[in-house]
């Protein structure tokens, strides 16, 4: 077995397999992310009550090789601060901050944990994919809190076991074997191919892109410290850095009334339960999750969307960039199927009628609630849809009055 310490081992994994890998051109991305509608949905998305604003200090925790790069050309107004453990990721990362000309982005090469030492207090935090390879992921989480400002925001990213169990077999069958980092592609790729039918890594050799890149796969197969949580695992390790769940980036998978859930003959025993429970419950059903990507704050900060009440009227709801309308080959009954495309669940579709597309259609990310919901007949019909886009993630609200 290797002595070298974990800790040691994670890092010269990483200056060896740079992951993502470094790419040199960040042009599609800048198209993509010049619509101000889009940055609009993306800030209200993590603050529906706060007033739209585009220069957030932002901390982008183990940026990798391109992660700040992004942040800062989507936010040119951004203060966007970079800090990673790797001197190949913060080379990757000063090579595109010069090759495009961004002067709202610093690296720093420093650990998760160590992010205090920036002495800098951040509206937004970024660290996904980072804190299951720290040898004390409580201990990176609660650093990243502690430099949390009031009424910031954290995306936090982390593995999910079920989905990744195919993962877990193979890195325990090359760790017992003796393959390291420096293992011929070639011959993974070999191995991976003589898997028998029905080895529980067969869907995701399948399905993701991941896998045909040389990073990515020994990124999953052979990386020195892994580690997944579960829903509970999850909300235990939030709660212990004094953290609060917010929402979860995309909402549909977890929740019952979506998808195939909500035709269960059980369904009515789902609803009943506290939040967290669902979540964990959902989590079981669907049994393929590979990660769970979370939005928290600090505790008392509430951004949550209510349609109890009747304030949801005066909120704004602008549509995701990633929701498309489909017109053809419809359910009885529908005039359109509304996808999110970033759903990797095909169960995960809203039909809608005639009346509820003519709404949808109007919206513009000006007009409130209310002042759309005047289309419809019946308010309950209504505050009844726009919570059903809202869970099915099709919209976000502008609730900053």
């Amino acid at each position: 077995m290797d002595e070298t310490p974990v800790a040691d081992r994670v890092r010269l994994f990483y200056e060896q397999h740079p992951y993502p890998p470094p790419i040199g051109d960040l042009a599609s991305y800048a198209r993509a992310w010049r619509d101000p509608a889009r940055r609009r949905a993306d800030h209200h998305l993590h603050w529906p009550a706060r007033p739209y604003r585009d220069d957030p200090a932002i901390l982008i925790a183990g940026c990798g090789t391109s992660q700040a790069a992004k942040h800062a050309l989507r936010w040119p107004a951004a203060r966007v601060t970079a800090v990673d453990f790797s001197a190949t990721s913060v080379r990757a990362t000063e090579a595109l901050k010069q090759e495009h000309g961004l002067a709202n982005l610093q690296v720093h090469r420093l650990a998760v944990e160590d992010v205090g030492q920036l002495g800098r207090r951040f509206d937004q935090i970024v660290c996904t994919g980072v804190l299951h390879h720290l040898a004390d992921p409580t201990a990176g989480l609660a650093a990243l809190r502690a430099v949390l400002a009031p009424g910031g925001a954290l995306h936090l990213m982390v593995y999910a076991p079920y989905g990744r169990a195919g993962i877990y077999l193979l890195q325990d069958f090359f760790r017992r074997i003796g393959v390291g980092p420096d293992a011929d592609f070639g011959a993974l790729m070999a191995t991976l191919r003589a898997l028998p039918p029905g080895h529980p890594l067969g869907t995701l050799l399948r399905e993701a892109p991941d896998f045909r890149d040389e990073a990515a796969l020994a990124d999953a197969l052979l990386h020195p410290r892994d580690r997944a949580y579960t829903v509970p695992q999850l909300f235990d390790l939030i709660d212990g850095c004094d953290l609060a769940f917010g929402r979860w980036m995309r909402q549909a998978p977890y929740d019952p009334t979506c998808g195939a859930l909500a035709h269960l003959p059980h369904a009515d025993r789902l609803a009943p339960l506290a939040a967290r429970d669902r979540y964990a419950a959902v989590e079981l059903f669907r049994g393929t999750m590979v990660r769970h990507s979370a939005v928290l704050y600090g505790r008392g900060d509430d951004a949550s969307v209510d349609f109890d009440g009747d304030g949801w009227l005066r909120h704004v709801p602008i549509r995701l960039s990633d929701t498309i309308t489909v017109r053809e080959r419809l359910p009885p009954g529908a005039a359109a199927v509304l996808i999110n495309r970033s759903h990797t669940y095909t169960d995960l579709v809203l039909p809608i009628d005639k009346e509820e597309l003519r709404l949808v259609e109007a919206i513009d990310g000006a007009r409130t609630a209310g002042e759309l919901a005047r289309g419809m007949a019946g308010l309950d019909r209504a505050r009844a849809l726009f919570e059903r886009l809202y869970r099915h993630d099709q919209i976000v609200f502008d609730a900053s009055g």
